[in-house]
């Protein structure tokens, strides 16, 4: 039973955050830019609504795991799916103003 819960756990997957240095693009290091913005807000609980089409929103809610220069990646709070989402397409964003504490009972969390 243990070889099952190792070989589990080796198969999750891992985490590649997006890395911020002199050389990024000012599109992720300057706060008038959304990608630089929303990179502060990792780890919050966040609300993105989406504009799908000319006149249909839709959202999302989770927290958010990281921002890249045309992306955002939101894992949901039930189930642990990670969603990775077009950042163009985003019309609002509602963060929460703390941020959530990474624990090993959230699901998806390791």
């Amino acid at each position: 039973m243990q070889d099952n819960e190792i070989n589990y756990t080796n198969q999750r997957e891992t985490r590649q955050e997006v890395e911020i240095n002199q050389n990024s693009p000012e599109v992720l290091t300057n706060n008038i830019y959304t990608p630089a913005f929303l990179r502060q807000q990792i780890g919050k609980l966040v609300r993105v609504e989406f504009l799908i089409g000319t006149n249909n929103l839709t959202d999302r809610i989770g927290i958010l795991e990281d921002v890249g220069a045309s992306y955002i990646l939101l894992r949901a709070i039930e189930s642990g799916v990670l969603t990775y989402a077009d950042i163009y397409s985003i019309k609002f964003v509602t963060i929460s103003p703390y941020p959530v504490p990474r624990t090993t009972t959230m699901p998806g969390y390791f």
